[in-house]
């Protein structure tokens, strides 16, 4: 019973917090002009806001993409990739350290057999693991949930980010950065 209290604390969590910023109308303020703005002001404090945009946003499920697109069009290639590399490491360890605080290990504690596979292959390779699961999907914020909730040490989820998240991003800027070019939208430096 414990275990369904924690998932319904998560759950009324993230529910309530999407739903403040839904109805407070603090979406409409989640765009790519405004984090590009947020940059034109003041790089330093942009980028701070930046992450803590990102990490929010995360928690209230807005997609990655849109804080990368922000980040490539206001700063580049280069400069807008690793903003968005600091900010999603930040992000992902944001929703990790308040989700397991509210849920801890409560996935793990769910009864079945496709359950026990799934932990046991993690607790074999939890660094190979994560790692894999970034490469795939990046920041989606229900996988950061269910690490979380897996019980997997933080130290195997923080490395599994830091080493999962390059390759995605870069695909992802040097894609974003080809459109921006063909749909000839001013970017930084060129």
């Amino acid at each position: 019973m414990h275990r369904y209290i924690r998932l319904a604390a998560v759950a009324l969590f993230l529910a309530g917090l999407w739903a403040v910023f839904e109805f407070s109308g603090l979406r409409s303020q989640f765009s790519v002009q405004a984090v590009h703005d947020s940059f034109e002001r003041h790089l330093v404090t942009g980028l701070l806001a930046f992450a803590g945009l990102f990490a929010l946003g995360n928690l209230v499920q807005i997609p990655g993409w849109v804080f990368l697109a922000a980040a490539v069009l206001a700063l580049g290639r280069l400069w807008g990739g690793l903003a968005t590399y600091v900010a999603a490491c930040a992000s992902c360890c944001t929703t990790f350290a308040i989700v397991r605080l509210l849920g801890a290990d409560a996935l793990r504690q769910l009864p079945g057999r496709l359950s026990e596979r799934l932990f046991a292959r993690l607790d074999a390779h939890p660094l190979q693991s994560v790692l894999v699961l970034r490469l795939l999907f990046q920041t989606v914020p229900a996988l950061n949930v269910a690490l979380a909730l897996s019980g997997v040490r933080f130290r195997h989820y923080l490395a599994g980010t830091l080493l999962g998240l390059p390759l995605p991003i870069l695909v992802y800027v040097l894609f974003l950065d080809s459109l921006a070019r063909a749909l000839h939208w001013p970017l930084p430096g060129g």
